[in-house]
């Protein structure tokens, strides 16, 4: 086996063993200092930055190599916490148009939730980064367009996020049986069939993933509102 094959996160650990899973690879160490310096000391970009350490350096990256409905919460960090959070951090100069992001954004989280892509990322270490890196930038890059519509316009785009998002959590919770051969037998270490960790990630996704949605759409619908020249 090369160094590059494995899960990044490490095996999937008992559940007593899980407080002591931090993951203190130099690698995503220094990803994430290079992050924190690009993204400034603006509030949003600490906040970005910190999301991004619990999703890779807290025990949450350990509970992901064994359960599908913790790599669902890791991705959700990424897609709808880390990457908005960022681009109020480094913000779009001027009104870009949202729509490829957006279809580009879907297409990466589609893609890296089909079997076949999934395992293999979680698999081979360099394909994993490959994954996250996809995830994120294409994220950051709807987020950052939403963001930059002008009177609020982005909300529109943002309830799109959500409602593909929310399909394919659909799609995971009703599906009739268990589909990643990752999570074939880790759940039961923690008392889970891997069927219903499968369909406990998908609800995650469909239900819980809009409240940051919810968030952010506020946020949109807040500066529409000004836009109307109302008072809040």
């Amino acid at each position: 086996m090369s160094g590059w094959e494995g899960l990044y996160c490490g095996p999937a650990p008992l559940p007593a063993e899980l407080p002591w899973r931090w993951n203190f690879d130099p690698w995503a160490l220094t990803l994430l200092t290079l992050l924190a310096l690009w993204a400034g000391r603006s509030r949003a970009g600490v906040a970005a930055v910190l999301v991004l350490a619990v999703a890779f350096i807290s025990p949450l990256c350990a509970l992901s190599s064994a359960l599908f409905s913790a790599r669902v919460v890791h991705h959700v960090l990424l897609v709808a916490v880390a990457a908005p959070l960022l681009a109020l951090a480094r913000p779009a100069r001027a009104g870009t148009a949202a729509g490829l992001p957006l279809l580009l954004a879907t297409a990466c989280l589609w893609f890296w939730h089909v079997p076949a892509p999934y395992d293999a990322a979680l698999g081979h270490k360099a394909l994993y980064w490959v994954m996250q890196a996809s995830l994120f930038g294409s994220a950051w890059a709807f987020w950052r367009a939403a963001f930059s519509l002008r009177d609020g316009a982005g909300l529109g785009w943002v309830c799109l996020a959500f409602l593909a998002m929310g399909m394919l959590g659909a799609i995971l919770a009703l599906a009739p049986g268990a589909l990643y051969a990752t999570h074939a037998t880790a759940p039961l270490l923690w008392g889970l069939s891997p069927l219903a960790d499968q369909q406990l990630g998908g609800l995650v996704m469909w239900m819980p993933a809009g409240l940051p949605y919810v968030v952010w759409g506020g946020m949109l619908a807040r500066r529409a509102w000004r836009a109307t020249g109302a008072t809040p």
